[in-house]
């Protein structure tokens, strides 16, 4: 049931692709929270995707094409949404994450340098130069709120994730670092939500993406977190009730991040040596 949570803001979503998406998801719930909002993505992504039936369901949202990468693009992308807004806004989600590695299937042991630099630009720089077209631009009102999607790859070794582990820490890093400074120029805040494995397009290219979503299932005191629910949690760090949280890598996981090891996966060990013995 809608609450009005963010009766009046207004704000962009990046990275709404199809109805899997976490953005899809988080844009659809902040209209239903009584918030307007632009929609945006790449060109090629835009053609791909379904973002035009998105816009329908979200009272006619504009869909603004920008590359993340490109800083007159985004410059293009803010500008244009302050004039449809009328003013300033108030919140941002950045759900962007590619990497040409592997979506080519490359080892990271033998990874493409050029393809690496490319998924850094796309999944980490892309970050910094929202933020810093916002603050050039004075696009975000004081108290505003900026999140980024992220996972626990970051920390901790996962093979199948290739050089996005590396993106993702990156993003991480510059949410603290910008976050230092944007929250001291206007109170703005910056935070990452670190989601669990999440049946998406981007997350079921992973290899090895379905036993893992099992695994962490299995793991979690609470389950898989998800996509729905990663859109409830988005929700409140845009709203006031979540004003003095910045620079933050906020784990949405059900548990998995600080459970070492859970008692199904042990039954489920002992089993399997059973079954060997």
């Amino acid at each position: 049931m809608a609450n009005q949570l963010l009766k009046g803001k207004k704000g962009i979503i990046f990275g709404a692709l199809d109805e899997r998406s976490i953005a899809w998801k988080t844009a659809l719930r902040a209209v239903e929270e009584g918030a307007e909002i632009v929609l945006t993505n790449a060109p090629i992504a835009l053609r791909m995707g379904k973002i035009n039936e998105l816009a329908a369901l979200c009272n006619n949202a504009p869909v603004i094409p920008a590359d993340a990468t490109n800083v007159a693009d985004l410059e293009n992308l803010l500008q244009k949404s302050m004039e449809h807004f009328g003013g300033k806004m108030d919140f941002i989600l950045h759900s962007i994450g590619m990497s040409p590695n592997v979506r080519k299937a490359i080892p990271y042991t033998d990874t493409n340098y050029d393809n690496f630099l490319k998924t850094l630009d796309i999944s980490a720089l892309s970050l910094h130069k929202v933020l810093q077209a916002s603050m050039k631009l004075d696009a975000l009102k004081e108290w505003s709120s900026v999140v980024a999607l992220t996972y626990i790859a970051a920390q901790r070794t996962f093979p199948g994730y290739n050089d996005m582990a590396e993106a993702k820490a990156l993003m991480e890093g510059i949410a603290r670092s910008f976050g230092y400074h944007y929250g001291f120029a206007k109170k703005v805040r910056v935070n990452t939500v670190s989601q669990s494995p999440t049946i998406t397009t981007a997350g079921s290219g992973v290899s090895g993406f379905d036993a893992f979503f099992t695994y962490a299932d299995k793991m979690s005191p609470l389950g898989n977190a998800t996509a729905e629910q990663c859109a409830d949690y988005c929700l409140t760090l845009f709203s006031d009730y979540t004003k003095m949280v910045t620079m933050q890598n906020l784990f949405h996981d059900g548990g998995f991040s600080n459970t070492g090891v859970s008692q199904g996966i042990i039954e489920e060990m002992e089993k399997a040596a059973k079954a060997n013995g």
